[in-house]
């Protein structure tokens, strides 16, 4: 029965991979079932040496390369088909794009499964029954992820590192090593499984396991002294090293064409949730997306109920399309208010989302009567400058939506950040798990740069996240509110800063492949 399926073409060729791919979105949020990929790598990693080694004879009357190819492409398919089917989501708020909806579900995945296909290309070929192997597959399904997370606009979506998301003390070495470097490791102790179903001694196995599991012990003890040192920090930082934060959630729904009357309804509602303290200095952020379609001049109109309710004590943070004068073009926005509503600080979003905030290829697209997916026909212009905003003892690092993902904009951030605000429209998303995979990702950005960071999404989770990742508070989705602290201003020395220590890893992962495969070549 076995080796009927084992030489089943269909099976092995197609079915396994597409269904290992499609089984792995159970281990990101918000299942978190990190273990099965324990399973799933091994699998994989066989897989390709079983195909690499029929496709000369069951297989051969198929191309060598398009069977090592076809297995990481179908395995990479099922991974993106099951883990962003919700970004369709979004094409359901306009009867325009609906027809989209299904070239959306198909034609993201498979794009980014050739990154995967390619993957299983390049190194399959060269893949054996030993240790140096998974070396090699490790290193280049982390090489393809890094890929990906860069060319074009960059995707860092569910990379593997982002499956332990509910475990923070082995995070805490992320502020040492960087995600990528990070994400290495965690492909290459999910795959390790495979080397006790080597032909190997014994020793050599117990061996193996026995580092892999000194390995992950030590980095959660390092992770538990990291948390209760920091713990123990905090409770000498003084008032003047902390900022009263008041997170607001106000669950709007989603909808184009408001009238501007509406806005004014919203509005109140945010100063309702706000609840000032006159006495009290406060930080206050809204979400991303609660005036969508309007400008900060259109709701400059409603200033004086800013007025009314905020005194020189308080700032508020929020999302808001601004105009570029020179182009009459629109930005999209994260702004900094006095209670004059005067705008104190602007930040432009610099990564924006392909179709969602701009359209690829516009004066083609634009024909063929395709827009943005966002309320209005043009695109939004791209910000040139990542600034923080720098008041009193405040220097925050601003993060608007799905910025979050990208660690190169924390990377570059001012070394003197001392808060991460992001806010976020998750709407968008519906009650998918798309929400709860966007969340998980600021937990890492807060470790990466030890500092708090504080989240606002309207229909999202909004929440506060310790700079080591603890969720201090949480208002989760659909819930209508707000949470509040006396933020730590921590302005901690060791922030992740590049990609470094990736690359030595991966090149010392090369030349460990290299000297074996020499040594095991000259003993034929």
């Amino acid at each position: 029965m076995l080796e009927k399926i084992l030489n089943n073409r269909l099976i092995i060729l197609y079915l396994l991979p597409f269904s290992l791919g499609s089984l792995t979105v159970f281990s990101f949020q918000p299942f978190n079932f990190s273990f099965i990929n324990f399973i799933l790598f091994p699998v994989l990693f066989f897989l390709l040496v079983y195909i690499k080694k029929k496709s000369k004879s069951i297989y051969r009357k198929k191309p060598y390369h398009r069977n090592l190819f076809l297995t990481g492409f179908l395995f990479g398919f099922g991974f993106y088909l099951c883990g962003i089917f919700w970004i369709t989501y979004s094409l359901t708020f306009d009867d325009s794009f609906k027809f989209l909806i299904p070239v959306a579900l198909i034609f993201i995945p498979f794009f980014l499964s050739i990154f995967t296909g390619l993957t299983t290309l390049m190194v399959g070929r060269f893949l054996s029954y030993n240790f140096s192997s998974i070396l090699l597959f490790s290193g280049a399904f982390a090489l393809s992820d890094y890929l990906r997370s860069k060319i074009l606009t960059g995707f860092p979506w569910n990379l593997w590192s982002y499956s332990w998301s509910w475990l923070i003390e082995v995070l805490q070495i992320i502020n040492l090593f960087g995600l990528f470097a990070f994400n290495l490791i965690v492909i290459t102790i999910f795959t390790i499984p495979a080397s006790l179903f080597f032909n190997s001694s014994f020793n050599k196995k117990i061996l193996t396991t026995s580092l892999t599991f000194l390995f992950i012990f030590s980095v959660y003890i390092y992770g538990t002294f990291s948390i209760n040192k920091n713990k123990a920090l905090e409770n000498y930082l003084n008032d003047n090293k902390k900022i009263y934060t008041k997170i607001i959630s106000p669950n709007f729904k989603l909808e184009y064409n408001s009238s501007i009357q509406e806005v004014e309804k919203k509005l109140n509602k945010l100063i309702r949730y706000s609840d000032p303290d006159p006495d009290r200095e406060t930080l206050f952020i809204w979400p991303e997306g609660i005036f969508a379609g309007f400008s900060y001049n259109e709701i400059y109109q409603f200033n004086n109920l800013i007025r009314s309710k905020f005194n020189k004590n308080h700032l508020i943070l929020l999302g808001i399309n601004t105009l570029d004068k020179n182009s009459g073009d629109y930005f999209n926005s994260l702004i900094v208010l006095n209670n004059n509503f005067q705008i104190l600080h602007r930040y432009n979003k610099k990564k924006l989302v392909p179709f969602g905030e701009f359209l690829p290829f516009e004066m083609l697209l634009s024909n063929l009567g395709l827009k943005k997916i966002t309320q209005g026909h043009g695109s939004f212009l791209k910000g040139k400058k990542q600034a923080n905003f720098i008041f009193n003892n405040l220097n925050i690092l601003p993060l608007i939506c799905y910025e979050i993902i990208f660690t190169e904009l924390t990377q570059k951030a001012n070394k003197e950040t001392n808060l991460i605000v992001n806010i976020s429209e998750d709407g968008w998303f519906g009650n998918s798990i798309g929400p709860y995979q966007h969340f998980a990702k600021a937990i890492y950005r807060s470790i990466e740069n030890d500092v708090y960071l504080v989240r606002s999404a309207n229909k999202g989770i909004s929440a506060i996240i310790s700079n080591k990742g603890e969720i201090i508070k949480q208002l989760n989705i659909n819930e209508t509110g707000s949470i509040e602290m006396d933020i730590p201003l921590i302005n901690s020395k060791y922030k992740n800063k590049n990609d470094l220590i990736f690359f030595i890893l991966l090149f010392t992962y090369l030349i460990i492949f290299i000297i074996f495969k020499k040594k095991n070549n000259g003993k034929k």
